[in-house]
């Protein structure tokens, strides 16, 4: 699988982005998916996850009830919908994929993951 993030940019504070995860290679309805994010000199932080049957979500404790993780299995997209962005979410986001044999609890963690995407930019002015 080869993931491709992009939408990632500039933004004030408040302000919202979405970002999606493009997939290649085997079918991306088979994985899991998650959300990561680092910013400079931190590490690599959970921020969402959802199941390969699009039932259940898992989000990080500094995104909830802003951030909201979906996908398009028919598009073989995943996206992450960000909304009130603060100065605070300013990082590189990678998307991810997991075995579908994974269990949605374990998809805070960074080794659940199989497949990695580059990254995407996420700037957030105040």
């Amino acid at each position: 699988v080869q993931l491709q993030a992009s939408g990632g940019g500039l933004v004030q504070a408040g302000e919202s982005l979405r970002l999606s995860c493009a997939a290649s290679g085997p079918i991306l309805s088979s994985y899991h998916m998650g959300w990561f994010r680092q910013a400079p000199g931190t590490e690599r932080e959970f921020v969402a996850a959802i199941s390969w049957r699009e039932a259940n979500t898992l989000y990080g404790d500094s995104v909830k009830g802003r951030f909201t993780i979906s996908r398009d299995n028919r598009k073989d997209t995943v996206y992450l919908q960000m909304n009130s962005l603060k100065p605070e979410d300013t990082a590189v986001y990678f998307c991810a994929a997991a075995s579908r044999t994974k269990i949605l609890s374990s998809l805070w963690q960074m080794s659940s993951y199989d497949y990695w995407g580059q990254g995407t930019q996420v700037t957030v002015s105040s």
